[in-house]
């Protein structure tokens, strides 16, 4: 049910961007490799740190459709944020579930401010779920809450990392239809903590 791939990144749009391009291309294995290993489109200085940053990115990418990249592309930041967090929801169980558990939580009762206790209790309740989680070290346990806050703040669902406190935030009008009309049920009551 749960795993721990969110921790090799948060949401890297700019870099995102270039996968999303790659991905409306059609590109094959080698185009791929080319882009990343020869053009050095991600501008990382290690080929292998590029190659796990783009695997991550198609990986949630490739869960949506080309109307998604689109936006990921060619929309305002925020749209791109948007769409790139929806992505990252419906790879990341861990996240979804952080979002419409905790976060929703601290709206429905006026409390707009996280703490890293909320991670651990989060994780805690996500053990009795799923026995893999209890078997996370200390180690992974602290890079996945670091990279699902730094998502957080990237998407304006929390002010920085370092406050954790809330921020009002609402979906883009194009966002919110794109995962209606794909019945994306789950995502969208995720990403609409504030609303409900």
């Amino acid at each position: 049910m749960y795993n721990a791939e969110i921790s090799a990144g948060s949401l890297m749009l700019r870099e995102s961007r270039k996968v999303a391009g790659l991905l409306l291309d059609k590109a094959d294995d080698m185009a791929w490799h080319h882009a990343l290993s020869v053009d050095n489109i991600l501008q990382k200085k290690v080929p292998a740190t590029a190659r796990r940053m783009a695997k991550l990115i198609r990986n949630r990418l490739e869960l949506m459709t080309p109307e998604s990249w689109e936006m990921v592309i060619h929309g305002n930041s925020e749209v791109a944020m948007q769409s790139l967090l929806a992505a990252a929801i419906k790879h990341s169980r861990l996240l979804g579930d952080f979002l419409n558990e905790v976060v929703k939580d601290h709206y429905k009762v006026f409390n707009k401010q996280l703490t890293v206790m909320d991670w651990k209790n989060f994780l805690a309740a996500c053990a009795q779920r799923d026995g893999a989680v209890a078997s996370w070290s200390d180690t992974t346990r602290a890079k996945l809450g670091q990279v699902v806050l730094r998502i957080l703040t990237e998407a304006k669902y929390v002010d920085s990392t370092r406050s954790l406190k809330l921020t009002p935030v609402s979906l883009a009008p194009e966002v919110r239809k794109y995962l209606a009309s794909n019945k994306e049920t789950y995502v969208l009551r995720c990403m609409d903590v504030a609303h409900e």
